[in-house]
């Protein structure tokens, strides 16, 4: 089992940035990819960024530029920087971790408000 905490979340203006970070334990030897997923009112869960335990990364085409993910293998953990930040990002933003096994653990969600 892997338990995720996220924090980090809030409100803020346009154009500024938050930080994002979801701490696992577990059996964290486990883990393979980490990574940030969002989902909005009435719209589908996307993801936002991922990264492999090797530092790979991937990133939704709308956040490229913006944001970048980060993980800190010795403390189980992976953040989300957040630049620039636009109304349109604001939504539930979910930690997810893909173990070795391809089972999927989620942390319970942090709100992100972007106000105009």
């Amino acid at each position: 089992q892997v338990q995720l905490v996220e924090s980090g979340g809030g409100l803020v203006q346009a154009g500024g940035s938050l930080r994002l970070s979801c701490a696992a334990s577990g059996i964290i030897s486990s883990i393979n990819s980490m990574g940030w997923y969002r989902q909005a009112p009435g719209k589908q869960r996307e993801l936002v960024a991922r990264i492999s335990r090797s530092g790979t990364t991937n990133y939704a085409d709308s956040v490229k530029d913006r944001f970048t993910i980060s993980r800190d293998n010795a403390k189980n953990t992976v953040y989300l920087q957040m630049n620039s930040l636009k109304p349109e990002d604001t939504s539930v933003y979910q930690c997810n971790v893909v173990t070795y096994t391809f089972r999927n653990y989620w942390g319970q969600g942090i709100q992100v408000t972007v106000s105009s």
